[in-house]
């Protein structure tokens, strides 16, 4: 069984801090580290985790001890919206187990940080047990600075650990999903409004694509902006499509796209699918992708010697 963890840490300046965050993920039995990337003007770092569940669940739990003894909410600033230490730890079935394998370990992480560190819990996505709390936006809405309010409201109660948010940790939302790809595009402007107006014509809730959620962000140390964007079902809300809505909103603007980024890791298929389109490759699979053959011809052969 092969389980992944993101686990999302409200800390992207300190490299020490990040350093010892991601060390709860090395040299560990039944766990590899296969990525983790930290931005300064979000403030935030996203880990990527696989593993065999029982040995994930310890080395998250471990990673989020570590970050609740090391990070103060209380003096963070950032551009990315955060309502904890450790804001958001999402759990995502790979092979071999199933996305009900997914919901439980989250339960099981849940309860144990609730118990261990004394945070509020929040359950997200296929977790969530009320309707109102699958999408992330509405659970960390008002953030660290507006938990103390919101945890008083019936509807906020939460699902595990105490109806007090932690002093400098705040609440952590956790849960289980399927795969998505965090996708960022920078604008050749600096002007913040411009990349709200397109993210809000960009995400779903404001009339635009299916699976995708968006916002505006300043990149200070580069100054331009960025339309941050989660596609939370790449196949159908695929990354070319993505672009070239942020592209074309642009234009209204008379902005140019200067870069783009995927943050952590990407499924394959999504990058095919988008080579695949601005290639105009016709009758084009995944399956025509060397590393794909080289990857199966392996666990072929790994299953043969088992």
């Amino acid at each position: 069984m092969i389980m992944e963890c993101v686990p999302n840490f409200s800390e992207g300046r300190d490299m020490e801090k990040i350093e010892q965050i991601v060390g709860a993920f090395r040299a560990k039995k039944g766990v590899r580290l296969l990525d983790y990337s930290s931005d300064a003007d979000h403030n935030r770092m996203v880990a990527t985790v696989v593993g065999e569940p029982s040995a994930l669940k310890v080395a998250v739990l471990e990673a989020i001890g570590t970050a609740v003894g090391l990070i103060d909410l209380n003096k963070h600033t950032g551009e990315h919206p955060r309502m904890g230490a450790v804001d958001v730890v999402p759990f995502i079935p790979i092979r071999n187990c199933t996305m009900d394998d997914a919901i439980a370990l989250a339960g099981e992480v849940g309860q144990a940080v609730a118990q261990h560190y004394g945070l509020p819990v929040f359950f997200y996505e296929r977790s969530a047990s009320a309707p109102h709390r699958q999408n992330l936006a509405n659970v960390r809405k008002g953030e660290f600075e507006g938990l103390d309010e919101k945890l008083l409201a019936p509807e906020w109660l939460p699902d595990c650990g105490p109806r007090r948010k932690h002093p400098t940790a705040g609440a952590v939302a956790i849960g289980a999903r399927t795969p998505l790809v965090a996708y960022n595009v920078n604008l050749g402007t600096n002007k913040l409004s411009i990349a709200k107006h397109i993210a809000r014509k960009v995400r779903h809730s404001g009339g635009g694509l299916r699976y995708c959620k968006a916002m505006g962000v300043e990149l200070k140390e580069r100054g331009i902006v960025q339309v941050s964007m989660n596609l939370t079902d790449y196949s159908h809300t695929t990354l070319y499509a993505a672009f070239e809505l942020v592209k074309m909103e642009a234009r209204r603007y008379g902005v140019s796209v200067v870069g783009s980024e995927i943050i952590g890791l990407a499924p394959m298929a999504a990058l095919v699918d988008t080579a695949a389109y601005y290639l105009r490759l016709e009758n084009f699979s995944a399956q025509q992708v060397l590393e794909a053959h080289l990857m199966e011809l392996e666990k072929r052969t790994f299953a043969n010697r088992g």
